[in-house]
This record gives structure tokens, C-alpha cells and sequence, in this order.
């Protein structure tokens, strides 16, 4: 595994990943700083590979308007764009990861990024992937989240002078008026095509209040907005705010005549097609009072082997070069794959010593439980109910405990935990993508181990 906090001068020899990983059978013959996962060489792919190029190699671009406008701005750092985040909590999360890593690959390119918080925004609340309506907040809590956002984002973007700026949509948006928002920019909008756009559609069974209808002109506004006071030309956003961004690039043609662009970057999906970043306790926050360092690194060092070189490609900022050797690991790699990702991530939210600590902590679990040999319990879909399965019942067919009484004293009495994190709940449940991978490591006191896995 990694070394911590030493630089090498010499000749080494190493067995997996080269630079910050170890490549199998090579030579490193320059100066390594291990631990920081830091390529201490430029490829020379990097020179000619534009970033646009190596967002595509990522995987990352869904959907561009033009793209040779695109790659033009972007690889000449001429582009001034903008990703919104709507305060709907007191923490970003893994859903934003993904996003927050591309306006930093940005901003290295040279580009400037603009970061809007969307606390206008969330006084309405967006449609996209919901199914009812968002709860309303109250302006305080809207405030008290953005200035979270502001803190967590610090983390990846430079917001110093020139470099990157951050604005709230609530300066523009809390002081429009509406006769003229209907005339000035109701117009240009039409209510047919806003009604085909799919962040509207899947609302329109249990109805779509009028309220939310206004999200896509609030955020068109946004672009409209930003073009005039900051000379943005490009936004960037999830692949489900397509429909939205549209409407903000055909505002500004009609309103000024001027062209601006859009591109959608790839939702984090696993292999099933569902959203990454959701455990049985809810979303996996990037704020450490919410989600533990060790609990973010356990997440991603859980990924089933399918997802994970796709994460690694995706979210880290490890060579192409390095990852592309790595697409033929499988056994004992894909674990080896599974920490790089964990640890990656985890330098990148908590900082270095925080990863270096989860890692160690992970290390220790399972070296306490003896990974290698730890007794397996083998669940079936037909043991989970409803595609879950609650801690008594895993606790029970573990042959941890020989009964439903047993494992809820053992819950109550703080003796279970779930890859090192306590449970306390007796309603705690698992899914089956939980299970599904390697599993989770189920422990009962100090020394009852097992690995419960789904077939």
C-alpha cells in the first residue's frame, strides 16, 4: 500500500502502480513522492491531450450544444462557466463530487470557474428527479447552507483573486419584478415544449404545482444573468438539467442576440443504473460531521468490482495512462483498485492525514477479523425482503447470534457494527446492492466476525 509522507531518490522497484500508484514490472527511476498519489513525471499524452479530450476519455461529457465552441474554450482556458448548487441542505454530497472535481480540472486548464448557489432558487425548488415536492425552507437555513457550500467547495476551487468567484442567485432573482419577469422573459419561453422536457414530465401524474413550473425560467434567468455581469459563456450541470440549460442559452440568443453553450457531464450511476452515493443511512455527505472520514472511505472502498475502474476514471485525477493499465486487474487487484479509490477520495475531501487514518482504521478491521479467512455468510434475494434485509435478521442468518432476542440485545447493548461504523437502530436495513460486491463485514463484540455477501 501507499507509503506516507516520504520522498524517494532512488532506484525502486515497485509492484503495482507506478508514480502514485505501482506499475507491474517496471523500473522507477525518478523522484517519487508516495502517499499524495502525485504523477511525478508529465506524460506526454498530457501535452497534447486538451482537457476537453481528456473529459471525453474520462467518460464525463454526456451532452454538448457545439462542441467544437466547446473544446475551443476549454482547451485555450477562454471559457467563464458556471455550475449551480441549490442549498437543499447543509452539506454537498456525493452527488456533487463529480462536479466539484470538474470545475477543478477546469479551473487547473486555465478556465474560470463560477460557482452559484442557487439560494433564489431554492425558494422554489427543482422538479428534476423528484417525484413530490420539495420541502420549503425557510431564508435563514437557505443562508446557513450556502455558507457550508462556500466552506466544502474551498476544498477544490481557488476562489482567490481572479481566480474563481462565487455568487448567489437570491442578488438578482429576490429583487425581479414580476409584470416584467412575464413580459421580458415569459415570452421567450413555450409552455408546450417546457411540458416535453423530462424533468417535467415524471411530475405531471401527481401534478406539478405552478411554483415548481417557474424552476426552468429561474434557471435560464441565472445564465442570462451571469452572461451580462460576468461574461459567462458556457454552463455546465447534470445530464437531467439538459432541458433547463436550453432554456438559459436560448434566452441570451433571443434577449441579446449572442450565442452561449452548454454541456451535461455523465451521471454517477452503478452498474444496476442506480445513483451512486446512497447507503442504508441515507446520502454519503461530504461534510466529516455527517458522513465520518471513515465512513466516506468505506463507501468507495465497498464499490461492487464492476463500478470501480469507471470511479477511478471518473472522480480521481490519476493518469489516463495508469488507469487504462489497470483495466485488466480482477481478484485480489480489483481490491487493490478499490483502496487506490478509497483513499483518492477521501485525501481529496478530508485532506491527507484524515485519509491516511480511515485507511489505517480499515486495515485494522479487517486485519482484526482476519479478512482472508473470515467465516462467509451467503445471502440469497429470496432471504431479503422487499430487496432488504434489517440487522436482526442479517445478525440471525449470520449464525452471529442464535435469535432475533440475542441480536437485538446485542444492537441495543452497542456490540454490532457494519464496517466499522455502530449500529443502534434494530430497524437498521441493507439493501442488496449493499450486499453485493465483497459485502460488508459484520462484527458482534470484539472478536465475531462475518462477511455477508448476496449471491
Amino acid at each position: 500500500m501507499y507509503t506516507q509522507g516520504h520522498t524517494v531518490k532512488h532506484t525502486l522497484r515497485v509492484g503495482g502502480l507506478r508514480s502514485a500508484m505501482y506499475t507491474q514490472g517496471h523500473t522507477v527511476k525518478h523522484t517519487l513522492r508516495v502517499g499524495g498519489l502525485r504523477p511525478a513525471i508529465k506524460r506526454k499524452e498530457d501535452i497534447s491531450m486538451g482537457i476537453y479530450e481528456e473529459l471525453k476519455a474520462r467518460g464525463l461529457i454526456a451532452q454538448v450544444t457545439d462542441e467544437d465552441e466547446i473544446r475551443e474554450l476549454i482547451n485555450n482556458g477562454k471559457a467563464v462557466f458556471y455550475i449551480g448548487f441549490d442549498p437543499t441542505a447543509d452539506s454537498l454530497h456525493v452527488g456533487h463530487f463529480m462536479t466539484l472535481c470538474l470545475m477543478k480540472r477546469l479551473q487547473e486548464a486555465g478556465n474560470k470557474p463560477i460557482a452559484l448557489i442557487g439560494g433564489g432558487t431554492a425558494m422554489v425548488g427543482d422538479p428534476s428527479g423528484r417525484t413530490d415536492m420539495r420541502q420549503m425552507m425557510t431564508e435563514e437555513t437557505i443562508q446557513h447552507n450556502c455558507e457550508c457550500f462556500k466552506k466544502q467547495m474551498s476544498r477544490f476551487i481557488d476562489f482567490s483573486e481572479g481566480k474563481a468567484i462565487m455568487v448567489n442567485n437570491a442578488d438578482w432573482l429576490n429583487d425581479l419584478n414580476y409584470i416584467e419577469v412575464l413580459r421580458e422573459v415569459g415570452a421567450h419561453f413555450s409552455v408546450n415544449r417546457m411540458l416535453a422536457a423530462e424533468c417535467y414530465k415524471q411530475r405531471m401524474e401527481k401534478g406539478l404545482s405552478f411554483l415548481e413550473f417557474n424552476y426552468m425560467i429561474m434557471q435560464s434567468y441565472d445564465f442570462y444573468a451571469l452572461f451580462q455581469k460576468y461574461g459567462c459563456n458556457l454552463q455546465f450541470g447534470g445530464d437531467d438539467q439538459w432541458s433547463n440549460m436550453l432554456g438559459g442559452t436560448e434566452l441570451i440568443r433571443r434577449k441579446l442576440g449572442k450565442n452561449a453553450c452548454a454541456m451535461t457531464i455523465t451521471l454517477l450511476l452503478n452498474s444496476e443504473g442506480n445513483k451512486m452515493g446512497k447507503t442504508q443511512k441515507g446520502a454519503v455527505w461530504l461534510d466529516a460531521d455527517k458522513t465520518s472520514p471513515f465512513e466516506f472511505y468505506q463507501y468507495w472502498r465497498n464499490v461492487a468490482d464492476a463500478d470501480v475502474l469507471k470511479c477511478i476514471r471518473m472522480l480521481t485525477f490519476l493518469p489516463l495512462e495508469e488507469i487504462d493499465k489497470m483495466a485488466s486487474w480482477e481478484g485480489a487487484q480489483l481490491n487493490q483498485a478499490k483502496e487506490i479509490l478509497a483513499f483518492e477520495l477521501t485525501r481529496m475531501v478530508h485532506g491527507e492525514e484524515e485519509a491516511q487514518k480511515a485507511q489505517a482504521a480499515a486495515k485494522a478491521l479487517f486485519s482484526q477479523g482476519a479478512a482472508a479467512d473470515m467465516p462467509c455468510a451467503e445471502l440469497t434475494e429470496g432471504e431479503l425482503t422487499d430487496g432488504k434485509i434489517d440487522i436482526l435478521t442479517m445478525l440471525t442468518v449470520s449464525g452471529l447470534v442464535s435469535s432475533k432476542s440475542d441480536a437485538r440485545r446485542a444492537v441495543t447493548q452497542g456490540g454490532v457494527s457494519v464496517d466499522g461504523e455502530k449500529i443502534s437502530d434494530i430497524h437498521t436495513e441493507f439493501s442488496a446492492e449493499d450486499l453485493s460486491g465483497e459485502g460488508v463485514v459484520l462484527k458482534k463484540g470484539k472478536k465475531n466476525f462475518r462477511k455477508v455477501v448476496i449471491k
